[in-house]
């Protein structure tokens, strides 16, 4: 079940179907879950009710998937959790893999992978909490979760988890070279791709630490 969820298909709503370069638009959810699945944190963009009518926010976040659901975490005292269990949110996450140089300044280009997420959060409670916290720490680094104290009942009580339902969503990517007029052709400068990459340092031990596991030795090695 879980193949055929990875290679689904979802069909554009009026707000998730991209008119611009539409030829990069991606609806599918196996490109979906690996955009998600390599952030570390998204953008949330909501409107604050409580402030002046609708003022609008977008505040970054860490995130985290299971599933068909995004996950954030946050304080209860948080004003955005709070905002987003009563009204809507955009959801957006980007990946920036090069610059793309071209003959002309104006189709000069970056290449990236990017994903558009509509919908309404809801919380998630009790066990169920308690669970995607623990998975979403596996997911930072696996091994780690059965190593640290655990999370207290008053810490979890003092936490909001919630969750967005991924089915209203839409991926952007780019990739490749420039893509020159035919007019440009004859101008004599550099062409191509400035790759980037995400890149893991050595780990930095605090004073007192431990001796290094496994998944702390394999940080700067490991894939990203």
């Amino acid at each position: 079940m879980l193949i055929i969820l990875q290679h689904m298909k979802t069909h554009p709503t009026p707000r998730t179907r991209v008119r611009r370069v539409a030829d990069n638009a991606a609806y599918d959810t196996a490109t979906l879950y690996a955009i998600i699945d390599d952030a570390y944190v998204c953008h949330i963009a909501f409107s604050d009710g409580s402030n002046d009518g609708s003022a609008p926010h977008c505040i970054p976040t860490a995130c985290w998937r299971e599933g068909g659901h995004l996950y954030i975490h946050g304080s209860n005292g948080s004003r955005m959790l709070k905002r987003l269990a009563e009204s809507e949110a955009c959801v957006t996450i980007t990946h920036v893999d090069g610059l793309v140089m071209a003959r002309s300044a104006f189709n000069h280009s970056m290449n990236y992978r990017s994903a558009m997420v509509y919908g309404q959060f809801e919380a998630v409670e009790g066990d169920a909490k308690r669970r995607t916290m623990e998975a979403f720490m596996e997911q930072l680094l696996p091994g780690r979760q059965a190593q640290v104290r655990g999370g207290s009942d008053k810490e979890y009580a003092a936490t909001t988890v919630m969750r967005i339902s991924l089915e209203e969503a839409a991926c952007k990517v780019r990739s490749g070279g420039p893509q020159d007029d035919a007019e440009d052709m004859s101008i004599d400068t550099w062409t191509g791709v400035l790759p980037l990459q995400r890149v893991r340092a050595a780990p930095i031990p605090a004073e007192g630490a431990g001796a290094a596991p496994a998944y702390v030795q394999q940080w700067q090695h490991g894939a990203e």
